[in-house]
């Protein structure tokens, strides 16, 4: 039944955005609450929204420099402001929700509101049951499925005002494969249920004009994640870089709120079918090497013209 939504709500995906004839203005002025936002994805949105004009509010744990992981809420503030936005470094770990609530209520404070939440701050572990203790699966649920809800809910009252809110999850499509889940149950019910939020909160907030969806990659991305715990500098080269999700979120920020909700987007199906990119190499870390798949991808997904993917057999070893 997941990989039926997931398939009637990409069909949803081209036939509102291209249909309605409604592409909204680029977001100078609008403001996004992004947790996470202190390096890879959820750094790459706020450029991107910056290069608008945007307010970007960065709600994340990192205010000192971190031995393996590049960036804090300051360094990713000033890049924001170079870029021409305005940036507010938030100290925020989103399994507080009293945290949240501070840094949401200071957001709309300096800014006057909130338009977009995006909800990428996301725990991985890829684990099987006998390797994963509670701690980690307590990590990755607080992190994931409740601090998605508990931000979604804490930016809720200011979307509301907004002329266009959207909530966008980085969150991949309801398909119930058993393949998803073994060897990674806690992961992976832990992110799914990032979606189930998006499945659910797409329904209930329509009449709000709120819009609720999710975006995953094709492949995988080069962030930190990739590279000190998936795959090292190998999965990194065969990787794509975190720009293309931040394109495909531009554009999902730039479709008409009240018609388009409820999506589970593919970045590169949902560029090439709603924007029209056609040149997918840009974004590739190093052409050379053959692109590696990310998980969660349905099968019936096809990828656009001219990408291909490596076996699944390659990104072992």
């Amino acid at each position: 039944m997941g990989l039926l939504v997931a398939g009637l709500k990409r069909n949803n995906e081209r036939n509102d955005a291209k249909g309605n004839g409604n592409i909204m203005a680029g977001l100078a002025g609008k403001t996004l609450f992004i947790t996470g936002a202190s390096r890879g994805i959820g750094l790459a949105i706020g450029l991107r929204a910056a290069r608008d004009g945007a307010n970007v509010a960065i709600a994340a744990k990192t205010a000192e420099p971190h031995p393996k992981l590049e960036g804090t809420i300051h360094t990713a503030a000033a890049e924001i402001e170079a870029a021409g936005g305005k940036a507010l470094p938030l100290i925020c770990d989103i399994r507080d929700e009293k945290q949240v609530a501070e840094a949401v209520a200071e957001t709309a404070k300096t800014f006057g509101g909130i338009d977009i939440c995006v909800n990428n701050a996301s725990a991985i572990s890829l684990t099987p049951i006998e390797q994963t203790q509670p701690s980690r699966f307590d990590l990755m649920f607080g992190v994931n499925t409740r601090g998605t809800f508990v931000t979604t809910q804490a930016c809720l009252p200011h979307l509301e005002r907004s002329d266009n809110p959207h909530v966008l999850m980085l969150s991949p499509p309801l398909d119930m494969k058993p393949q998803w889940f073994a060897g990674h149950v806690a992961y992976s019910i832990a992110k799914y249920g990032m979606s189930l939020a998006v499945l659910g909160l797409a329904e209930e907030l329509k009449p709000k004009g709120v819009a609720v969806n999710a975006l995953w990659p094709r492949s995988t991305i080069a962030t930190a994640a990739i590279k000190n715990i998936l795959g090292g500098d190998k999965l990194m080269r065969m990787s794509r870089s975190p720009e293309i999700i931040s394109d495909a979120a531009h554009l999902i920020f730039s479709q008409p709120a009240r018609n388009f909700t409820g999506n589970f987007v593919i970045d590169d199906s949902f560029l090439y079918k709603v924007g029209g990119v056609t040149d997918f190499e840009r974004y590739r870390i190093d052409p050379s090497m053959p692109l590696a798949p990310d998980f969660f991808v349905p099968a019936d997904d096809r990828p656009p013209p001219g990408v291909t993917l490596a076996p699944l057999s390659m990104l072992s070893g």
